[in-house]
């Protein structure tokens, strides 16, 4: 095989991994915010989507966070023992698992209605940059 084939695997040639860095990265910014609130990142955009929300199903929620079920557990169970959701069955399908956030969790948005402003102040890209790259990413994921 010629050396030109073998560029095709150098990490430089690969979109997926700045994308990859540069999710660890901005993740990481957000961590001294978070630790504040006692969350990890998946806990915050799962508050996230129940402050919009306020009850979905844990299909929904997972289709909306791009979670799997295996995944999507254990975290609602964790925020659900710091009392800011609750888990019920549906009382239309028990196979359906409801998902409402609490007062506590509704209260835990006024201590996080800060951090979206404070990571925007991380980024070195301008406004135009940003909005941009949202939606290009959002193309990525099949949602633009």
């Amino acid at each position: 095989m010629s050396s030109a084939m073998y560029d095709r695997l150098r990490l430089e040639n690969q979109l997926c991994f700045p994308l990859y860095a540069c999710s660890r990265e901005i993740i990481k910014q957000y961590k001294p915010f978070l630790d504040e609130l006692d969350l990890t990142y998946t806990q915050y955009i799962t508050m996230m989507v129940l402050w919009e929300r306020t009850s979905l199903t844990a299909k929904e929620l997972g289709e909306t966070l791009f979670l799997d079920s295996g995944t999507l557990t254990p975290l609602l169970k964790k925020l659900e023992a710091k009392g800011y959701l609750t888990r019920k069955r549906s009382a239309e399908d028990e196979r359906s698992l409801v998902v409402t956030v609490t007062d506590a969790g509704l209260a835990l948005r006024d201590r996080a209605v800060r951090i979206p402003e404070a990571m925007a102040a991380c980024s070195p890209l301008t406004p135009e940059e940003g909005e941009a790259l949202y939606r290009i990413l959002y193309r990525l994921l099949g949602k633009g």
